[in-house]
């Protein structure tokens, strides 16, 4: 058993049934009355951030989790399925777990995170960016450049994506997955 003086971001606990990561925190100890820690949490699971309040010296359980190379291989009506980069098992894992799915590209390395105790994955982490394709956009009006506009694209894997004028089609560009957001156009 841990205690609140060992929470720290990106540390795993079990609260209320179910296994949360720490995105942020902060110690509070105010002039008048007990000290005390704000947190907020993010679960593993569902991916519903929660806001929560402990007691200086309360004890919480860590949860120890494991993360493990994956290659994405395809996704049908059961779900997205996934390939053990050192054992080449294939699992099946459900779209809820994943953040940003329209993102991943058949092929593409992603992260599981597993609970180690339970060995079932947790959730599915994709690298900060990725670089994928335009298949449709309109073309850009000309001399239009003055504002920071942008304009609707879809890209290979049918994610769409708001990006400036003079994007084309066939254009490379690179996508932050968190935000879901155009980054900058990738020489080929």
């Amino acid at each position: 058993m841990a205690s609140t003086s060992d929470i720290r971001n990106g540390l795993c606990i079990n609260h209320n049934n179910d296994v949360f990561a720490v995105v942020g925190f902060q110690h509070v100890k105010p002039g008048k009355g007990a000290a005390f820690v704000r947190t907020k949490l993010k679960s593993m699971t569902t991916g519903r951030v929660l806001d929560h309040t402990f007691p200086a010296g309360h004890k919480i359980q860590v949860v120890r989790v494991e993360r493990r190379k994956y290659q994405f291989l395809y996704n049908d009506d059961m779900g997205y399925h996934f390939m053990d980069q050192e054992t080449y098992e294939q699992t099946m894992i459900d779209e809820k777990m994943i953040d940003n799915p329209a993102l991943i590209k058949e092929g593409s390395d992603v992260d599981v995170i597993f609970d180690a105790a339970k060995d079932v994955p947790l959730t599915i982490e994709l690298p900060q960016y990725v670089t994928l394709k335009v298949t449709y956009t309109e073309p850009g009006v000309r001399g239009d450049t003055a504002t920071n506009a942008q304009k609707p694209a879809t890209l290979e894997t049918g994610a769409k994506v708001r990006v400036p004028l003079f994007i084309n089609e066939g254009d490379l560009v690179k996508i932050e997955t968190k935000s879901n957001a155009y980054m900058e156009r990738v020489k080929q």
